[in-house]
């Protein structure tokens, strides 16, 4: 079926089903694949549960008028969701970086949303099926967001090729997924191609003036740049006035006197930039200063992203949701310089898809902490493990061994940074902490 009839299909029936747990009555099923699971098998499944229609892929399924025959599902949903696109007269925004772009998003959307209806990416759908299904829930919005993840180089160009963003932000660029991108080097190559994308769209990118390498990659394509941070011709300028729990910012707008203050529920004066870009932007597209401050100040962060978890015992900074070498160092440097009246403790879990270089950063985390004589920390994964023997550094292989030790040695009135990939679940400590 070619993609303007299957379009003609979608427009009667709006919702889009993926998974065979959780299909949606009156959806169309799409009957994706992967290493594991195959949607074809669930097609009559689908179908008998409510759904309106199915593509699928497998020539064996029997003759049905329900069932839409392709090539192959997943590139069907691709077109489907590019052709929709097409039919679009709204910005688009894509957000793509090594750290911080789920925050920004949703910052970005808080802001916006004080006045206009935005349609923005849901939970981690930033791929290749994610970035299709969330242009294709986009309906009566006026703005849409959309994050966009990365592993490996050409993966961004591919997901600008179906969302096709007129407005893009790049919010930073560090050692992230080394093992797909293959170097540093390839993550600059991997990320910037958002910034490629705009050129050839002739759109705009929010730039942070205060980042040189993101300066120079939107200079050097010459592209149309909104800067944000310290800088004379940014957009919005900022600062932190206190980060002691919770980080506190001022920012202003050019031609305006006012210098507006947020209290974030934020916590890491790393997130300054994430919400200065949520200002510009919001200025950008007319939402008034007073909205964009109240808007920063209601968003309360969740997923295990910079969060303050205050429980019976501790007090916690949980920020397990990902990490990398350089949300590892930022993290740290953050916790180590509040100012706390509790002693302090840093748990750390693995770094993953690092590849080749996993030993080389995990050894330097631990020298970090060693450079400056901080003691108390611990650390979880079979990568930190390798090079921890050689450190003398308190090490477990996982996160449940790390539980039973505490359940056997509790933890009370301490300041605890828990920072790890998603993959490690430190998120499990809270039970004990």
């Amino acid at each position: 079926m070619k993609t303007e009839e299957l379009y003609n299909i979608f427009r009667e029936n709006r919702k889009i089903s993926t998974d065979s747990r959780k299909l949606i009555p009156g959806s169309i099923f799409f009957a994706l694949k992967g290493g594991n699971f195959d949607g074809n098998k669930f097609a009559m499944e689908a179908l008998e549960k409510g759904c309106s229609f199915a593509v699928t892929d497998d020539p064996s399924l029997p003759q049905h008028k329900r069932i839409i025959r392709v090539k192959d599902v997943l590139k069907s949903l691709q077109e489907l969701a590019s052709y929709h696109r097409e039919q679009l007269d709204i910005p688009f925004i894509g957000i793509t970086g090594s750290n911080g772009k789920t925050t920004s998003k949703e910052l970005i959307a808080a802001v916006l949303g004080r006045k206009f209806r935005v349609c923005a990416t849901t939970g981690n759908l930033n791929n290749h099926i994610g970035v299709p299904l969330t242009i294709l829930s986009v309906n009566d919005h006026d703005i849409a967001i959309i994050e966009m993840g990365a592993n490996h180089i050409g993966e961004i160009a591919a997901l600008c090729r179906i969302a096709d963003p007129d407005f893009g932000i790049i919010t930073n660029i560090g050692k992230a997924h080394l093992e797909g991108f293959g170097s540093a080097e390839g993550v600059i190559i991997g990320k910037s191609e958002l910034y490629d994308h705009l050129r050839i769209r002739n759109g705009t990118a929010f730039v942070d003036g205060t980042n040189d390498l993101l300066i120079r990659l939107s200079g050097e394509r010459n592209l149309s740049a909104i800067y944000f941070g310290n800088r004379n011709d940014s957009s919005c300028r900022g600062n932190i006035t206190g980060n002691s729990k919770f980080l506190s910012i001022q920012f202003s707008f050019p031609g305006q006197d006012e210098m507006y203050r947020v209290n974030s529920s934020l916590v890491g004066d790393y997130n300054l930039s994430n919400l200065l870009a949520a200002a510009c932007i919001g200025n950008y597209f007319g939402v008034g200063a007073t909205e964009i401050v109240k808007s920063l100040e209601e968003y309360q962060p969740s997923n295990n992203r910079s969060q303050l978890i205050k429980t019976d015992k501790n007090r916690i900074v949980m920020d397990a949701y990902n990490a990398n070498p350089s949300s590892m160092e930022g993290a740290i440097s953050n916790f180590l310089s509040l100012e706390e009246d509790l002693e302090k403790m840093i748990i750390l879990g693995d770094m993953l898809e690092l590849g080749e270089y996993s030993a080389e950063e995990h050894s330097m985390v631990i020298n970090r902490l060693e450079s400056i004589n901080f003691k108390n920390f611990i650390l979880v994964g079979p990568q930190f493990g390798s090079v921890a023997k050689e450190k003398a550094a308190r090490c477990f292989k996982n996160v449940d061994e790390l539980l039973e030790h505490f359940r056997s040695n509790p933890v009370v009135n301490h300041s605890i940074l828990i920072k790890g990939s998603r993959g490690i679940q430190l998120e499990k400590l809270l039970e004990v902490l």
